[in-house]
């Protein structure tokens, strides 16, 4: 069934162009995956674009959901509203190089989009005016830019929406032709993509982007428009047959200074070569002031390459390679607070640091695959032998991080811990789809990390899956668990009444006590959960915890429970101040 084409932009337009850019990067995904050979062939670019389209439609879905269920002011979202949530949405879920750039070019269309009143920008000239800031910012975010990259994509749109009159479907057409155009020129302006036969990755999602944008405004999508297109798409079909999509070794997410292990590597849009290059890719989200950044620029740019800095009002996304990871997240320190930093090493036998091409690895048997809320527990799971989804406070992750991150354990078999009653269904869903895929998924309904926790200690990957499973699902429903939070907010709650800055002890779920120290509820709630039986007490830090309360506890478990040993960990920003698992 046809689209039903949007006559202007509005709030409603930003959500139709977003689940149909969603869709098409899903179709397009592995075929994009497939050309990613600048500046190394990890065939992961397809994946990232997807991903932070994902991030950017799920924000905008928040923000209709917010008007349906009566929690914002009457009425329907304004198309400044549904455009700073897809820019907002893009920023804080941008993977690799391209993703940050597209994350860059939406933010650059919103900025455009969300004037209000007389001003406002809804049809064709509005469109232009958009599709031209959105190249421009996207190439002052690039350290080094390049011709032959998605910037060129971006830009030859823009050129090419400035040279029509019309409404938005006229616009979006001429900014789809003109990509296209550029598109097939690529192989011409990079020799690595000569010498491979395909056009560049970044630019060919860019593409499928543009062609969501013709079918939101038309109500259908573009074909082939010119020999130009078809020689686009011949090269990538060329591509997807020579270059086969390579497995990417799992990302570790890390803390400052700490050891890495090999990771996946994302793609380039600026001067690397593709011959030889730094050791680690280091992104992390920052908070921090304008000029900092500027600052921090400099000093980024001075420690190695592919730098892309994008966002604003206070909150950037920040990606470079180095040979010094500690140094670029040092850099970030001192220009504000980095977040969600992760770091990957190319290893020595990647083609990025070794110029050649990699050979893909053969698939392990079996792998887990676990969500958790901080970077401390993300290190321990890692060390585990796990595939670590990194879930923030507040950002839960997407259906497609799960299936992504069990694509990346390359593992015949996976074993999918959500640690969250919240992310059941989401895991589901990736379990789901992992399944079409031939990998052999079970799904194992943790509720907490501690859970998560009593599971992998069990795990055997040498025994039979099905033994495996139940051994770590039984292992996982034999740990009660509980968490101490602070409340945002005056609630009713089973307890009680708690008011906001209560400290709140929450076991198997439900808030079970309600006071004021941390250390006393933190004591109530460990006293309950033994009250019941236990051979095992697993603590589980906050960054906020504290000082003192993970002795006093090891204290009071060691003088009034004799048989009970106790595990303390360190979880970083994990949301919660304690966690707490009773085995």
């Amino acid at each position: 069934m046809a689209q039903v084409p949007q006559t202007f932009f509005d709030a409603l337009a930003v959500r139709a162009w977003c689940g149909l850019a969603l869709t098409a990067l899903g179709r397009a995904r592995e075929e994009i995956d497939a050309i990613n050979v600048y500046p190394v062939a990890d065939g992961d670019t397809g994946t990232n674009l997807y991903l932070t389209v994902e991030s950017a439609a799920t924000a905008v879905e928040a923000v209709f959901a917010g008007y349906e269920a009566g929690s914002a002011p009457v009425g329907a979202p304004s198309l400044a509203d549904a455009a700073r949530a897809m820019a907002h949405g893009a920023l804080i879920g941008a993977r690799g190089n391209s993703g940050t750039i597209l994350a860059q070019l939406l933010r650059g269309m919103a900025q455009v989009l969300a004037v209000e009143g007389e001003t406002a920008h809804t049809g064709g000239d509005g469109l232009r005016l958009a599709l031209r800031h959105a190249a421009d910012s996207a190439r002052q975010a690039v350290a080094h830019p390049v011709e032959g990259t998605v910037l060129s994509v971006a830009s030859a749109a823009a050129d090419s929406a400035q040279e029509v009159e019309g409404d938005c479907g006229t616009v979006a057409r001429a900014a789809y032709r003109g990509a296209c155009v550029a598109l097939a020129a690529t192989p011409g302006q990079l020799a690595v993509l000569e010498r491979a036969g395909v056009v560049d990755a970044g630019g060919r999602g860019l593409v499928a982007v543009l062609a969501a944008l013709v079918e939101t405004f038309t109500g259908e999508a573009p074909g082939l428009l010119s020999g130009a297109v078809s020689a686009a798409h011949a090269r990538v079909e060329l591509a997807h047959e020579v270059v086969p999509a390579r497995a990417t070794p799992p990302a570790q997410v890390m803390e400052p200074g700490q050891a890495v292990e090999p990771g996946q590597v994302g793609d380039c849009a600026d001067g690397t070569d593709g011959e030889s290059g730094p050791a680690f890719e280091v992104i992390y989200l920052l908070e921090a002031e304008d000029a900092a950044v500027g600052r921090l620029r400099q000093r980024l740019d001075a420690l190695g390459d592919s730098l892309v800095v994008v966002g604003g009002d206070g909150l950037w996304n920040v990606h470079v390679h180095v040979d010094d990871a500690g140094a670029a997240v040092e850099a970030g320190v001192e220009a504000g607070r980095p977040y969600r930093i992760r770091i990957t090493h190319f290893g020595i036998d990647d083609a990025h640091t070794r110029g050649g091409e990699r050979p893909p690895r053969e698939r392990v048997q079996r792998a887990v695959v676990a969500v958790v809320p901080g970077e401390g527990l993300a290190r321990l799971y890692t060390e585990a032998g796990a595939t670590s989804v990194l879930a923030r406070p507040g950002e839960p992750p997407a259906s497609g991080e799960l299936v992504e991150a069990v694509r990346r354990a390359h593992a015949r078999e996976v074993v999918l811990l959500p640690n969250d009653a919240d992310l059941r269904h989401t895991a589901a869903a990736a379990a789901e789809q992992a399944r079409t895929e031939g990998i052999r998924v079970a799904l194992i309904p943790t509720r907490s990390a501690v859970q998560g926790i009593a599971a992998l200690a069990v795990h055997e990957p040498e025994r039979r899956f099905d033994e495996d499973v139940v051994s770590m699902t039984s292992a996982a429903g034999a740990t009660r668990y509980a968490e101490v939070v602070v409340a945002e907010r005056q609630s009713w709650t089973m307890a009680g009444i708690c008011q906001a800055g209560d400290v709140l002890g929450l076991i198997d779920g439900d808030v079970a006590v309600i006071g004021s120290d941390v250390t006393a509820v933190a004591e109530t709630v460990l006293n309950r959960m033994l009250a019941a039986g236990g051979e095992l007490v697993t603590l589980v830090l906050g960054d906020e915890a504290p000082g003192g309360v993970a002795e006093h506890l090891e204290t009071r478990v060691r003088e009034a429970y004799l048989a009970v040993d106790t595990v303390v960990y360190r979880g970083g920003r994990q949301g919660a101040l304690l966690l707490i698992g009773v085995e």
